[in-house]
């Protein structure tokens, strides 16, 4: 049996410039866990069939959220701030700047099962990229 190195987050996150780009720093499970950096508007999006996990590690996160009577909600995230997306909710992150971990299952696009209009070109539309 092989073990995978640790990751340090701080390294990892020095190691790339771009950001809404996510990095997977481990897999657990059916499951990524991705780091991005934040600076600007992401995109409206939704995943249909799974929640999404965001960890705060540096800097402001904020999260739209449209619910269901089209009313939007804005969550802000400072650091060492969690929250859960729950599934099939509508939202779009924009940031000040900072960086963020997520939990998500492997093969989910950043930009989900749907998205509002153009994607801008600061936005990888990915299911991360390896370190």
């Amino acid at each position: 049996m092989s073990f995978e190195q640790p990751v340090n987050l701080t390294d990892a996150l020095a190691s790339f410039d771009d950001v809404y780009s996510p990095r997977i720093v481990a897999t657990m499970n059916d499951y990524d866990v991705r780091i991005a950096k934040t600076l600007g508007d992401h995109v409206w999006h939704v995943h249909d069939d799974t929640d999404e996990f965001f960890l705060v590690l540096d800097g402001r996160f904020d999260l739209a959220l449209r619910r269901a009577d089209g009313r939007v909600e804005t969550v802000v995230l400072e650091q060492g701030d969690t929250f859960v997306v729950p599934r099939g909710t509508e939202h779009k992150p924009t940031s000040p700047g900072g960086s963020i971990l997520m939990f998500e299952p492997t093969g989910t696009s950043s930009t989900g099962d749907r998205h509002d209009g153009h994607i801008p070109n600061h936005v990888d539309s990915t299911a991360g990229h390896r370190l």
